[in-house]
């Protein structure tokens, strides 16, 4: 058995930097470039079932007024607000620490889905009023009526945010000023602020601005440079699985909150069931494919079958003019797809034999075939609705939104097709393939699923064509930044955690003294702790803590910098220690925030320990060594 290399490293920032500037020079609308390359491949994909019978469909139900809205309100967790009776105290909680988009957002569900609700039983149900408490004179007037249940009438006062929480306080810091330090080809993207929030000051600054409207230039992908924060970058993977519900959660009430602001309306598809067939790579449900791959490799991410495919393919076919475009034998895939399945598992399948269009057709095979979209069937419209969205900055956050919110392994499988399509871009001078032709030629196999049926009006199917394939361009050229969990949502994670072990608090007849008391309590521990000194854990390398003497601008870097020095002076033993490849590197090590408000998070080497110190108090500080966590 022939089996491919390791993956290489996912594409660095020279290939991101040359990938704009191909993109700035080259395009110029969306108009002007060609769409022969989309078409060429809803053709081959035509070709490629045949007159084969779909065993694989999936059923989509079309769903009943308020359906959408209660199933939203499950995945966000807050399905108790339209019960009579609440199990538990989670959704005041949550709703405790949402912006005025974001609780917006809440409400509007919650009345429709209680109006349909009344429609269906027609009598009374747990009224939204109940809930949210009543806005103040400048908002719309609403009916005052009376609350029987005392409770209710404390949750009032907690649940639509302070004036200040559109703010991502703890977790904002002033940095440099957007022109400073930035070419002019450079654009800030500030991931301090809710998205939404910021959606709310874009529209009123352009109601009077009609020019603002008609700035556009589709075909140029502007470079983004991400407005710097004290407390440091968190990409996903950093957090510990917790922590990252919570973020999925908000995520997607805040994405929410960002469609209503623009007035974008999707509509979510609702998957009732699949017809499971008998292969054991194409066509499984890939939450399946991974459970069954990870008893063979533990804490796997992405499908066996998926990483050595790609690996072939860097191989052999990344230098391959019209790799991807190229299509391959239809007879030949077939009879690879039928040795696979037999084959792969026992380790007797031979890639050298595989010609490279053949895998490149294999590799979009096994997107199409999936059994629900790698976009997810929930989601794959609101991908779609992106391109509907003017601002350009503002897809981007809501891009960022979506991937947040994808499954972990159809997040981790996006991101391991993403790199690779980056190293097929790389390679543009010798396979002829760029960021656009790869990006209409992917499209198709991601947005035209078989199980789900887009009726696209007539003479719209070029505009939705381009609106596919500029998803995928942003995709694969932004990944870097879509990979990022926001600053803001950051901090809401971290309210909700303090918030969460303070909750009987909301019923509390003391609770202003109680407030008080925790407030007073808080600033005597913030004056004892001077900020001064950390003590680092490592129990795998260190029997005692380190103290580490803090200075102002000290950074994560210098700590590990600090801890591999002294692990030296102490005539550290690496032959004892939990080496991953056998380097003495200090790249090895990683600094954890364990505990307080946050579960677990990798710190980023950018992180000012001060600041952060000063957020979290409570936090442990735990060296570890090992490979960087990644997703896929």
């Amino acid at each position: 058995m022939s089996n491919p290399p390791a993956m290489s490293q996912a594409p660095g920032k020279h290939l991101q930097e040359q990938l704009s500037s191909d993109c700035s020079s080259s395009l110029d609308s969306l108009d002007n470039l060609s769409m022969d390359d989309y078409w060429t491949e809803v053709e081959n994909i035509k070709e490629s079932h045949g007159s084969e019978p779909d065993d694989n469909n999936v059923e989509v139900k079309t769903p009943e007024e308020g359906e959408l809205e209660a199933d939203w309100l499950q995945d966000a967790g807050l399905s108790t607000l339209i019960r009579e009776q609440s199990g538990d105290d989670d959704d005041i909680v949550l709703l405790s620490t949402l912006t005025r988009t974001q609780a917006a957002a809440v409400q509007r569900r919650v009345e429709t889905c209680t109006r349909s609700m009344r429609k269906k039983i027609k009598q009374p149900v747990r009224d939204v009023r109940d809930v949210f408490a009543a806005p103040n004179s400048t908002s719309r007037h609403l009916k005052q009526q009376d609350v029987s249940d005392t409770q209710a009438e404390q949750r009032l006062k907690y649940l639509l945010p302070e004036e200040d929480k559109s703010e991502a306080d703890p977790d904002r810091q002033e940095t440099s000023s957007p022109g400073q330090g930035y070419s002019s080809k450079e654009e800030l993207i500030n991931f301090d602020v809710s998205y939404s929030e910021q959606a709310t000051v874009w529209r009123k600054r352009i109601q009077d601005d009609k020019d603002a409207r008609k700035r556009k230039d589709e075909g140029s992908l502007p470079q983004y440079v991400i407005h710097k924060n004290k407390l440091g970058m968190t990409r996903m993977g950093d957090l510990s699985p917790a922590d990252m519900k919570k973020v999925h959660t908000l995520a997607l009430i805040e994405l929410t909150a960002l469609f209503d602001t623009l007035d974008i309306e999707v509509k979510r598809h609702k998957v009732v069931k699949v017809k499971a067939g008998d292969n054991r790579l194409f066509g499984v449900p890939l939450t399946q494919l991974i459970e069954n791959d990870q008893k063979i490799v533990p804490n796997i991410k992405v499908p066996l079958f998926l990483q050595e495919l790609l690996c072939c393919l860097e191989q052999k076919g990344l230098e391959t003019e019209g790799i991807l475009r190229i299509s391959g034998s239809v007879a030949r895939m077939k009879n690879l797809q039928k040795e696979l399945e037999e084959n792969f598992y026992q380790k007797t399948f031979d890639w050298e034999k595989v010609n490279q269009n053949d895998a490149a057709g294999l590799l979009k095979m096994f997107i199409r075939e999936m059994p629900h979209p790698l976009l997810t069937t929930e989601y794959l419209s609101a991908f779609a609705a992106v391109k509907n969205i003017t601002d350009h900055k503002q897809r981007l956050h809501a891009l960022n939104l979506l991937v947040l919110i994808l499954p972990e392994p159809n997040r981790c499988t996006l991101k391991c097709l993403l790199e690779f399509l980056c190293k097929v871009i790389g390679k543009e001078k010798k396979n002829r393939m760029n960021l656009w032709n790869v990006s209409t030629i992917i499209a198709p196999n991601l947005f035209m699923h078989k199980g789900i049926l887009n009726k696209i009006p007539d003479g719209k199917e070029k505009q939705q064509a381009e609106k596919a394939a500029d998803i995928v361009r942003m995709l694969t050229h932004y990944q870097d930044i879509l990979w990022i969990i926001p600053f803001f949502l950051v901090a809401q994670v971290r309210k909700l955690n303090e918030n969460s072990s303070k909750r009987y608090q909301f019923y509390d007849k003391r609770l202003k003294n109680l407030l008080r008391k925790i407030h007073t309590e808080k600033d005597k521990q913030e004056k004892q702790n001077t900020f001064n000194k950390i003590r680092i854990q490592a129990p795998q390398l260190l029997k005692d803590t380190l103290e580490v003497c803090l200075e102002r601008e000290m950074t994560t870097r210098n700590l590990v910098q600090h801890f591999h020095k002294h692990l030296h002076q102490d005539s550290w033993d690496p032959s004892n220690s939990c080496k991953c490849n056998g380097s003495t590197d200090s790249s090895e090590f990683y600094l954890y925030e364990v505990g307080g408000n946050i579960g677990e998070r990798c710190l980023d080497p950018d992180t000012h320990i001060f600041d952060l110190l000063k957020v979290n108090p409570q936090a442990e500080w735990i060296m570890k060594q090992h490979q960087k966590p990644k997703e896929s």
